[in-house]
């Protein structure tokens, strides 16, 4: 399994509907071939900011399934106007250690 990690920053004001929206952008990911979950966790003290966490089956299933998708492109138009800046994305292993 591959952890897919991003820093996500709302523009101010704007938190509420993204997270609204983001509600309504998660069954697009999670219809993808290779989707394991995902988790949103909102900053504790820096307003505005989350951290999107998704489990794939592989790298591939994201880079290539998800973002080559009709999915994708309705997920992006959902999300992507509430990003000052567009998140980079790290691609994490299997812990070892828990």
């Amino acid at each position: 399994m591959i952890v897919e990690q991003a820093l996500l920053q709302v523009a101010p004001g704007r938190v509420a509907d993204f997270e609204a929206d983001f509600v309504r952008a998660r069954p697009f990911i999670a219809a993808s071939p290779g989707f394991c979950g995902l988790e949103l966790r909102p900053s504790a003290d820096q307003p505005g900011t989350y951290l999107l966490l998704v489990r794939w089956d592989s790298i591939d299933d994201h880079r290539i399934g998800f973002r080559g998708s009709d999915r994708y492109q309705e997920w992006r138009a959902l999300l992507h106007p509430y990003y000052d800046v567009l998140p980079g994305v790290t691609y994490f292993k299997d812990a070892i250690l828990t």
